[in-house]
């Protein structure tokens, strides 16, 4: 009796034994690639922010002089049919200075720092829009953000295109090696963004890239609309065959 349980408990050993060496083997016949993907997308919104700054001896005066530019810079935005919810006050800062504004000597007067961001509808107004608000008063344009408003659609054709030039990758690796490969165990997804201002930059060592249709023209003048680049970036595991 005691001779057939230790053979039997042998034997579960040895299961246990070539169970592990499976799942080790199995564990070594796979293979795990990164796939990158960009689709450029016309945009079809934009973002500006502008700002002036005003002084005078008189606190009173120098928001006033900034209220008047910021006003007709206002009034000139709406004339483009810019909706009251697509214009924000963006940074305003009211401060004394000085010469020295270590030892607070001789006083140069109270400056008024105003910004605003307005979004756009229609990125072809841009150049229109920026020479109204020059001409308004307006010193300063602090920056130009283009963005897209189905985002989400292109995101999806990026990702769809990463996990494509994955797989494809994983076949031709596996191709050299003369194997083939089988289903996916694990997908795992990295950076997925975007970026604009009309950058073409391609950086990627595993890239795929689709132009979207394009929906109008570039902006006269010296603004160009360019287009913006929705990146997606996944990792995913194959059997090897």
């Amino acid at each position: 009796m005691k001779t057939k349980i230790l053979v039997a408990a042998c034997m579960v050993i040895l299961s246990c034994g070539a169970l592990c060496r499976a799942a080790g083997t199995e564990e070594q016949h796979r293979i795990t690639v990164n796939g990158d993907a960009v689709v450029y997308a016309q945009p079809d919104k934009v973002t500006i922010n502008f700002g002036v700054e005003t002084w005078d001896n008189s606190i009173a005066m120098a928001k006033k002089k900034n209220n008047d530019i910021m006003n007709r810079a206002i009034a000139a935005v709406r004339k483009l049919g810019v909706e009251n919810k697509d214009i924000q006050t963006d940074y305003l800062n009211i401060e004394p200075r000085y010469k020295s504004e270590y030892q607070k000597q001789s006083f140069l007067g109270f400056f008024v720092s105003n910004t605003m961001a307005v979004t756009i509808a229609d990125p072809g107004k841009l150049e229109e829009l920026v020479e109204k608000l020059l001409g308004a008063g307006i010193e300063r344009i602090d920056g130009v953000q283009f963005q897209v408003s189905e985002f989400k659609k292109f995101r999806e054709q990026a990702r769809e295109l990463a996990l494509k030039a994955a797989k494809e990758k994983a076949e031709k690796m596996a191709a050299v090696l003369g194997l083939g490969i089988g289903a996916a165990t694990q997908i795992s997804e990295g950076y997925s963004g975007w970026s604009g201002w009309g950058s073409y930059r391609q950086a990627m060592t595993q890239n795929v890239v689709q132009e979207a249709p394009s929906g109008g023209g570039e902006a006269p003048g010296t603004i160009a609309l360019g287009k913006i680049s929705v990146r997606a970036s996944v990792s995913v595991t194959f059997e090897l065959q």
